[in-house]
């Protein structure tokens, strides 16, 4: 309690602040910045997305960097200029359907700048688009501010990527990341760089925009599984989705063997989260938050239980938007001169008072306004495919991939297969002493006694696609030949995507073929568990008989393809 002057301050007082050298505030004397009168921390009001903009920006920046890293290290092998599906014949057949002119045609059938760039060596086009993506999601990452123009360059680089990455980029969360992308433009002012563009408040439009993304990811992903598959029905599909997923990490080793009644808690959780929860974002601001909390807790434990690239890391970002800076306020310090303190004084400033109209203000105004438009307008395709008895999934309605549907697992695979590439060098593959030699993949389970991989938010391409290889056959997906003659040929870049080839340091396998197995996990404490194995595998047949270099002549030759040459 402030005495009313020495008068009336009692002997042990006036001593006490004597020794310390303490004196009361004048009473004119303002408060703390972010502190209340009362001197403890301020609370942020609620209604405001100062903070939430750089934590949108923080998280999207995040999920680019991811997926330009992927894209700088796994491109040039898979559609480069010795790629096993090069970008410049993709373009090029583009560019002769639409009878070899470069036309308004082709530019909105594969929006790409790669277009517009030398085609000589597009192995540096490729390495120049990601190393670009990479810098600018770092900057953005590390200092949480960004423009319009560094967004839209985010965004366009990306989708040059997409649009020439064929079947390595044909992933739901490739088209995800560009409608999550797109929507992070409009969440910036268009020249400044500051984290709090006082002129520039986060766009109510916008913030609509990122919760109706997150509201048709959740129910598509939860619509599908109810039409797709009877298991999600009868509540038994994780009683096999953690084996069989594209890519297991070890702590599905394990989940895989949970009670029976866990797996069924499991299902209706999935379906709660997906069916029921997506419909709190229309109730209010504590309902919405709950939304939030329940989706980003979700992604958290998909992230746990399997390695799906960074999907789930990016289906955080749109539920952030669910927030406001009095939920995001604990993120950020509350020292004096800080964002928080900052945002406060800000909210004080502004609290009750309509800021003067701007130009610039006005015209942001009206592109958010056209950007709501644009959104309910490519939303209509969306919402019919979600109302469809006969709904698809992963699916773009438009070139630029803006407005999107969604969906995940809508039937689960009961069995695990996968394609083992083995090699030799024997010259006659018939021959009962041929010794057969197996090629390990970087993450997809090859070796029983390997590990599972965790690798999350990162993802390697081709293992993804070995998985769908395997419950189809070679004839469905040719570039599993590609593959075979490149082994064959000891072609580096391809045996970069491997993580061990048994010739490395000896001259390429005179054969190359590609065996079926069936694949179980071991279980915990049995025997196979005691000798190491996390797998048990069972070989099916044969998944492409032995080919040689000599034999794939005439598949090259048909495509207009060199044939690799052993190296």
């Amino acid at each position: 309690m402030r005495s009313d002057g020495p008068a009336m301050a009692a002997p042990e007082e006036s001593l006490r602040k004597r020794k310390t050298g303490r004196s009361d505030p004048e009473p004119e004397s303002p408060p703390a910045p972010g502190r209340d009168t009362a001197g403890s921390p301020a609370h942020l009001h609620a209604g405001t997305f100062w903070l939430t903009r750089i934590v949108l920006l923080k998280a999207l920046a995040f999920v680019y960097f991811v997926a330009f890293l992927v894209a700088f290290h796994q491109n040039k092998q898979l559609i480069g200029d010795r790629g096993l599906l090069p970008c410049r014949a993709y373009l090029r057949s583009v560019q002769q359907y639409f009878q070899g002119r470069l036309g308004w045609e082709a530019l909105s059938y594969a929006p790409t700048i790669l277009w517009l760039m030398d085609w000589s060596d597009m192995n540096s086009n490729l390495d120049l688009l990601a190393l670009l993506g990479l810098g600018v999601s770092s900057f953005v990452l590390i200092t949480g501010c960004a423009n319009m123009l560094l967004m839209a360059a985010l965004w366009g680089l990306y989708m040059s990527l997409v649009n020439v990455g064929q079947i390595w980029y044909s992933f739901g969360w490739e088209s995800q990341l560009l409608e999550t992308g797109f929507l992070g433009i409009f969440l910036c002012p268009l020249w400044t760089l500051s984290r709090l563009p006082r002129h520039t408040p986060t766009s109510r439009i916008v913030l609509w925009g990122f919760r109706w993304l997150i509201f048709r990811i959740m129910l598509g992903a939860g619509l599908i599984k109810i039409r797709g598959d009877r298991c999600w029905r009868d509540l038994t599909c994780m009683d096999f989705h953690y084996e069989t997923q594209p890519v297991p990490n070890p702590m599905a080793y394990y989940l895989h063997r949970s009670p029976w009644w866990f797996h069924r808690f499991e299902t209706l959780s999935n379906h709660f989260i997906e069916l029921l929860v997506p419909f709190f974002l229309f109730l209010g601001r504590r309902a919405c938050m709950v939304h939030g909390v329940l989706q980003i807790l979700f992604q958290a434990v998909l992230i746990v239980s399997g390695n799906l690239s960074f999907l789930n890391w990016l289906t955080m970002v749109p539920s952030l938007a669910c927030f406001d800076d009095a939920a995001l306020g604990f993120l950020f310090p509350s020292s004096p001169g800080s964002l928080k303190d900052r945002v406060l004084r800000m909210q004080r400033e502004t609290r009750g008072t309509q800021p003067e109209p701007r130009f610039g203000s006005v015209v942001r105004r009206a592109a958010n306004v056209s950007l709501g438009v644009l959104l309910a307008w490519l939303s209509v395709p969306v919402v019919l495919n979600l109302l469809s008895s006969r709904q698809v999934m992963n699916t773009s309605f438009n070139p630029l991939r803006i407005v999107n549907t969604y969906g995940a697992f809508g039937s689960i695979t009961k069995e695990r297969t996968e394609v083992v590439l083995q090699g030799t060098a024997s010259p006659n593959a018939s021959a009962p002493d041929a010794v057969w030699e197996d090629y390990e993949f970087k993450c997809k389970p090859g070796d029983p006694s390997r590990r599972p991989c965790l690798i999350s938010p990162y993802h390697y391409r081709l293992d993804w696609l070995m998985w769908f290889a395997a419950f189809q056959t070679y004839e469905h997906n040719e570039w599993i030949l590609r593959l075979a003659g490149k082994l064959l040929a000891g072609d580096t870049e391809a045996l970069s995507l491997l993580a061990h080839s048994p010739f490395e340091g000896r001259p390429p396998p005179r054969w190359v073929r590609g065996e079926h197995y069936r694949y179980k996990f071991s279980r915990p404490g049995g025997s196979h568990a005691s000798q190491g194995k996390w797998w048990v595998r069972k070989r099916i047949g044969v998944y492409f008989p032995p080919l040689s270099l000599e034999e794939l002549r005439a598949y090259f030759r048909d495509r207009g393809e060199p044939l690799p040459e052993p190296l």
